[in-house]
């Protein structure tokens, strides 16, 4: 029941992850947009795309904070998954260990 969790979220935190990179680009391009005709604009147009650019990065802000969240409520599921299958087969784990540390030792053993 645990693994379906566990493939069932990439995709989500994937989608999170591109959304936000579409996001940052906007407000990149918003910025980029704004330097180049601040010279010629009027106040009340520079007020304008000030404003633009501030509720744009402030939902940028918001999504990387959801990004986060996601990825530490990822992080902790792993986790429990892993202790709890430590807990259920110490010593299917205890012997894969000693196996990858003795593969490991002849490996260094040969340079």
């Amino acid at each position: 029941m645990m693994t379906t969790e566990l493939t069932a979220r990439p995709g989500s935190i994937e989608g999170t992850k591109n959304k936000l990179v579409t996001d940052l680009k906007g407000v990149v391009d918003d910025a980029d947009h704004l330097l180049k005709e601040v010279a010629s604009s009027t106040a009340a147009e520079f007020s304008a795309a000030r404003s633009s650019i501030g509720a744009r990065l402030a939902d940028a802000r918001y999504r990387i904070d959801d990004a986060c969240a996601a990825m530490t409520d990822r992080a902790r599921v792993v986790a429990d998954v892993t202790q709890e299958y430590v807990q259920e087969n110490p010593w299917k784990v205890l012997g894969v260990t000693a196996a990858v540390a003795l593969l490991v030792g002849v490996l260094l053993s040969r340079r």
